[in-house]
C-alpha cells in the first residue's frame, strides 16, 4: 500500500475511537525566527490532517522548537522534555519531536538520545520541510528518526503556515549569519547567510495583505545584509532598502517593521528609508552589545562606540523621534570596570527606548567560551543590576514623553490589565493598553495616551473630530 494511502488509513483509524482527527501541539522558545518556524511546522501538520491541540494531553504529536542563544534555555527545554515523559507514559502513541537551534549541536543531540529516549524525532533548523516524511516514518514504520542537516542548501519556498494572527505576520527575508561574533552560536546553528528571492517575498506579502494583514515584520539575523535575486529567472540583485520600497508598494499593507540590524552594515540608504518610506515604522532594533570599543573588538562586532553613536545621530537626523532599542551583554570575558562604565555612558548618551539585557553566557563551540578571563558571576550580576536600573529609568522617562499625545495603535487583542482592556502597539513599537471592545482587534485605533509606566503606556480611544 502506498505511503499516502497508509497515512489516510492511520487518520481514519485514529479518528474512530477518538471522535476527532489527531491533534498537534507546538512549544516554542527563542526569537521571532523560531516563532515563524513554528508557524510553518503547524502549517505542515495541518496539511497532513492534524488539528491544533488545546493541551499536551490531547496531542498526538508534540513538537518542541528550541533556542540555543542563551544557556538558560537549555535546562528549560530539558525540563519540558521531562514533563512530556509523563504525558507519553499515559498516552504511549504520542509522538514527540524536538527541533530548532539546540538540535544543530551534536552534543545536545547525543544528550537527548541518551537521556530522553521517549523523544521520537530530532531535526534541525535547515530541514523543517522534512517533518512530514519523518513523522510518517515514525507513525507508520515505528522507527525513531534523527535528521539534522549541517547546511541549509537551497531555500525551500511555498511551505504552508498556520499564522498566529490574521492582521500581522512575520516574513523571513533571509536566513543565517556570516558575522561570527565571538560569543554567538547562531552562525553554527542557523548556517551561512542566504537571502530569499525578492519576488518570493513580494508574493508572500501580497498574499498576506489580501488575507487581511496590515503589518509585516521582516526577519533575518542581519537584514542589512539582504541581497536577494529578483527571482529565479532574472539576473540582478535587490538590497534591503530597495526591498523595503518594493514592499511599501503592496496594497493593503500599512506598516513594515524589521529585525535585526547589525550596526556595521547599517547603510545611509537604509537610514534614508526611515525618512522617505511612510509605511516603514519609526523604530529600529540595533544591538550594541557593549559601550566599550575594546570589548566590542573582542566580541568581533567590527564597529566602535563612536561609530555606533554616529549612526544613532544619523537616524535621529533622518527621522526625529525614531525609537531605538538594543541588546546589551554584561560580564563579557575581560570586561573591566572601566569597560562597564563605558556601557553606562553609552546608555546615557543614546537614551534607548528599551533594551534587552543579558548576562554573558558561554556557549560551547564559540571563541569567547575559550577566553580565560571570565568575569566572576557575582560581579556579572552586580553590573547587570546597575545597568538595568539605569536603562529602566531612561525607558520610563522616554515613555512619559508620550503623555497627552494621540498615537495610532494596531489593536492586537485583549491586554493583561483587565477584562475590557485591549493591547496594541504604536508605530514606534510602544505597548499601549486601552479600554475598548474586542471587535477592534486587528484595527488601527487612535489612542490618546493618559498614563505611562516603565514598560507600557495607557490610554483611551480618542474622540473622532
Amino acid at each position: 500500500m502506498p505511503t499516502n494511502e497508509k497515512w489516510d488509513v492511520y487518520l481514519k483509524e485514529y479518528a474512530a475511537p477518538q471522535g476527532r482527527a489527531p491533534a498537534f501541539r507546538t512549544e516554542t522558545m527563542g526569537c521571532q525566527m523560531n516563532e515563524r518556524d513554528s508557524e510553518t511546522i503547524a502549517g505542515l501538520l495541518e496539511e497532513m490532517g492534524y488539528v491544533p491541540a488545546a493541551s499536551r494531553q490531547e496531542a498526538a504529536v508534540i513538537v518542541v522548537n528550541t533556542c540555543s542563544v542563551r544557556e538558560i534555555a537549555d535546562p528549560r527545554v530539558f525540563g519540558i522534555l521531562g514533563q512530556i515523559k509523563k504525558v507519553k507514559e499515559a498516552h504511549p502513541a504520542l509522538v514527540t519531536a524536538v527541533c530548532g537551534c539546540m538540535m544543530q549541536q551534536q552534543h545536545v543531540v547525543d544528550a537527548v538520545k541518551s537521556k530522553y529516549p521517549w523523544v521520537d524525532i530530532i531535526f534541525g533548523t535547515h530541514n523543517i520541510h522534512m517533518l512530514p516524511e519523518l513523522l510518517r516514518n515514525v507513525v507508520l514504520e515505528k522507527h525513531k528518526a534523527t535528521d539534522v542537516w549541517d547546511d541549509g542548501g537551497e531555500i525551500v519556498e511555498g511551505l504552508p503556515a498556520r499564522r498566529t494572527f490574521a492582521f500581522k505576520a512575520y516574513i523571513n527575508v533571509m536566513y543565517g549569519c556570516d558575522n561570527y561574533c565571538s560569543y554567538c552560536i547562531v552562525p553554527y546553528t542557523r548556517g551561512r547567510e542566504r537571502s530569499r528571492a525578492t519576488g518570493e517575498i513580494l508574493r508572500e506579502a501580497r498574499a498576506l495583505a489580501d488575507s487581511g494583514a496590515k503589518e509585516v515584520m521582516l526577519l533575518g539575523q542581519n537584514v542589512n545584509s539582504y541581497r536577494g535575486a529578483e527571482d529565479a529567472q532574472t539576473a540582478g540583485f535587490v538590497d534591503f532598502p530597495a526591498l523595503l520600497y518594493r514592499l511599501a508598494a503592496v496594497p493593503g499593507l500599512e506598516r513594515i517593521r524589521f529585525m535585526t540590524s547589525h550596526p556595521k552594515d547599517l547603510s545611509d540608504r537604509l537610514i534614508a528609508a526611515f525618512r522617505d518610506c511612510k509605511k516603514l515604522c519609526k523604530v529600529i532594533h540595533l544591538p550594541v552589545q557593549s559601550g566599550s570599543s575594546r570589548t566590542l573588538a573582542r566580541m568581533n562586532r567590527r564597529y566602535t562606540k563612536e561609530h555606533y553613536i554616529a549612526l544613532i545621530e544619523k537616524l535621529r537626523d533622518a527621522s526625529p523621534g525614531i525609537a531605538v532599542t538594543t541588546d546589551i551583554i554584561t560580564g563579557f570575558p575581560g570586561e573591566t570596570g572601566a569597560d562597564f562604565e563605558e556601557t553606562l555612558d553609552l546608555a546615557e548618551k543614546i537614551r534607548f527606548d528599551s533594551a534587552f539585557t543579558f548576562l554573558y553566557s558561554a556557549r560551547k563551540g564559540t571563541p569567547a567560551a575559550q577566553f580565560g578571563d571570565q568575569v566572576p558571576e557575582e560581579e556579572k550580576h552586580r553590573r547587570f543590576n546597575l545597568l538595568v536600573e539605569r536603562l529602566n529609568g531612561i525607558t520610563a522617562e522616554k515613555n512619559n514623553a508620550y503623555l497627552g499625545r494621540t498615537e495610532r495603535v494596531l489593536a492586537e487583542g485583549r491586554g493583561k490589565t483587565g477584562r475590557d482592556t485591549l493591547a496594541g502597539r504604536t508605530d514606534s513599537g510602544k505597548l499601549v493598553n486601552f479600554i475598548g471592545p474586542l471587535s477592534l482587534t486587528g484595527q488601527m485605533v487612535d489612542v490618546r495616551i493618559t498614563g505611562a509606566k516603565t514598560f507600557s503606556l495607557y490610554g483611551e480611544i480618542a474622540a473622532r473630530p
